[in-house]
């Protein structure tokens, strides 16, 4: 499957029922240097949309939230301990957390790249 995207500044990547999750490259340029991440506990479950964490920069905290519903099965131990990942990788090494899915069809409501773009873009 190809990655998606929440107007949020959130992606997803989803293989097997199981979504990675982490900021876009637009997101962290907003923030700049990262500096502290927030990631949820394993066996947590959320709601699309519910704040998951937090990613804090030296210029700002902004909240993670999970673009989709389901159980946290896997956080990024390595993100935890050196969270410029999010800046210097963001869509590989520097991913937040795994999902599994409670309710795939809520993948058909976010972006492709293209609308993430043009989101971006008019912004």
């Amino acid at each position: 499957m190809s990655i998606k995207y929440t107007p949020d500044h959130e992606w997803v990547d989803t293989t097997d029922g199981i979504a990675t999750v982490g900021i876009t490259v637009h997101a962290q340029d907003a923030l700049g240097d990262v500096v502290f991440v927030d990631l949820p506990d394993v066996g947590k479950s959320f709601a699309a949309k519910e704040v998951a964490g937090v990613v804090e920069s030296v210029k700002a905290a902004a909240d993670v939230y999970a673009p989709v519903s389901g159980e946290i099965v896997e956080v990024n131990e390595a993100l935890r301990a050196d969270p410029s990942l999010a800046n210097t990788d963001p869509l590989k090494s520097g991913w937040f957390f795994k999902v599994k899915l409670s309710n795939p069809s809520e993948l058909d409501g976010l972006l492709d790249t293209t609308a993430y773009d043009e989101l971006v873009k008019n912004s």
